[in-house]
This record gives structure tokens, C-alpha cells and sequence, in this order.
């Protein structure tokens, strides 16, 4: 008896914690963004966090991207390990651990609103720096390497979008794509554990953060395997644009001026 009314107040109040709008959107976008992210290790806070943001607020839905990616892209660690190039990685988190709490205490302290504009229009910008092609040329050195994490760091902590400066970075090394996947998997893992401190400190982990990743991990964990799956058996070029062109739609559809069109 005492565990069923257990689970029923649980149940209770994962419900009230759902949004009352945007339910069904968010699901269907967490479920692609999970297979961005699983097949090239990054894209998954520019395509959620938008859409996310607009419809239960950016400071849930960066939470709950961390803790869902952390959990679903555990099994992926071992592998990367083994391949990544630690020294370089490790480097990169060096910047990340300044960066990261300025990030948080934007997301903890900024308007809302504000945040939001301020997300979808840095979404559009990493994008172009993405579909561009511009790569960094010159030869990576340490202090270079851990400025760009710190600039990562703060998009990460206000956002969870720290991926394209270091997926741009990386990609102008000589580094295959196996070897720069792994980079980015392990730098997430340490990336998103700095994060998790400073959103902790801030006080950014509330009750909905939590009822709303059990509703959300499944799919996106279905999106991370199903997109690791089609790593290696889809062109790279197809699926990239793919990801380029739902990454664009996410920007869209986060800005506040259509919050209608996910109601």
C-alpha cells in the first residue's frame, strides 16, 4: 500500500511538472536531437533549445539536457576514451572550467525572455559558422586550445551549446572524424560535470527539471543509438545537411515571436 500511493504521488507530480503546451513537439524534437548527437557526437542543444526553451523556458530545459545526455551517453565513454586524444581534450576542458560557471550564472540570472533571444540568435550564428565551412588554420597550441573551451564553456553553461566552436576547431586539425567523435564525447562528459556543479550551486536543479527527464530520456536515448547506429553507414555529407536544416528550423521555432505555432 505504501508503495503504490508512492508511486502514485510520484506520478502526480511528474504530471502537474509537464508542460500544459508544446508536449508533443518537444518529444518528436528530443528524439531528433538524440539522433544528432548520436551520430556526430554534437547538434543536440542547437536543435532542443530553442524549440525547448520556447515552450517550458530555457532555465528548464538546459538542466534537462544535461542530466538526459549525461545519462544516455554514459555507454558511449569507453569507446571514446580509447580513441580520443586526451592530452587535446583535457586541454579544452581546462578553458571550460572558467567558462562554464560564467555561462551558469547568466542562465541563473538573466530575463527570460531575454535568454531566449539571446539563445535563438547564437543558435543562428553557430549554424553559419557550421554551414560555412570556416575552419581555424593555424597550428593548435595549448593557450589557443583552452580559450576556445572557455568560450565553449560559457555557451555551454548558459545553453548547452558549446559544440560548434570546438567541433570547428577540431575540424581544422589533421585528426580523422573518428578520432575528433571521440574528442567531443569525452570533452562532453567533462564539460557537462563541470556544468552540473555549477548549475547545482546556482540552483538551477528544480523538481520540474527531473519529472521532465522522465518523460524525455527514453526518446532521446532511442535517438542517441538509432544515430550512433548510422554512424558509418549513411554519407556524412547527407546527414550533416539533414542536421543543418533541422538545426535552422529549431532557431526558428524557438524565437519567442512564434511561441503560437508549438501551442
Amino acid at each position: 500500500m505504501g508503495d503504490t500511493g508512492f508511486f502514485a504521488t510520484l506520478l502526480a507530480r511528474v504530471a502537474a511538472s509537464l508542460p500544459e503546451h508544446g508536449l508533443y513537439p518537444l518529444l518528436v524534437c528530443t528524439f531528433i536531437a538524440g539522433m544528432a548527437r548520436g551520430f556526430s557526437g554534437f547538434g543536440a542543444a542547437l536543435i532542443l533549445i530553442p524549440i525547448g526553451g520556447s515552450i517550458v523556458g530555457p532555465k528548464i530545459i538546459s538542466p534537462v539536457l544535461l542530466v538526459i545526455d549525461t545519462i544516455a551517453s554514459a555507454g558511449m565513454l569507453p569507446a571514446a576514451w580509447r580513441a580520443a586524444n586526451r592530452r587535446e581534450v583535457f586541454t579544452m576542458a581546462s578553458g571550460a572550467l572558467i567558462g562554464v560557471p560564467l555561462g551558469t550564472a547568466a542562465l541563473a540570472l538573466a530575463d527570460p525572455l531575454i535568454l531566449r533571444w539571446a539563445i535563438t540568435i547564437v543558435a543562428a550564428c553557430l549554424l553559419i559558422l557550421l554551414v560555412s565551412g570556416w575552419r581555424y588554420h593555424g597550428q593548435p597550441r595549448a593557450p589557443l586550445t583552452a580559450g576556445v573551451g572557455g568560450i565553449a564553456g560559457v555557451f555551454s553553461g548558459a545553453a548547452q551549446l558549446g559544440g560548434p566552436p570546438v567541433v570547428a576547431y577540431w575540424l581544422s586539425g589533421a585528426s580523422d572524424v573518428l578520432v575528433i567523435r571521440s574528442n567531443l564525447m569525452l570533452y562532453f562528459v567533462i564539460s557537462s560535470a563541470l556544468t552540473a556543479v555549477s548549475y547545482l550551486v546556482g540552483g538551477l536543479f528544480v523538481e520540474q527539471v527531473f519529472a521532465l527527464t522522465l518523460i524525455i530520456l527514453p526518446l532521446y536515448a532511442g535517438g542517441l543509438y538509432v544515430g550512433s547506429r548510422l554512424f558509418g553507414l549513411a554519407k556524412p555529407s547527407t546527414f550533416r545537411t539533414i542536421c543543418y536544416v533541422l538545426i535552422g528550423a529549431a532557431a526558428v521555432l524557438g524565437m519567442p515571436a512564434l511561441d503560437t505555432l508549438l501551442r
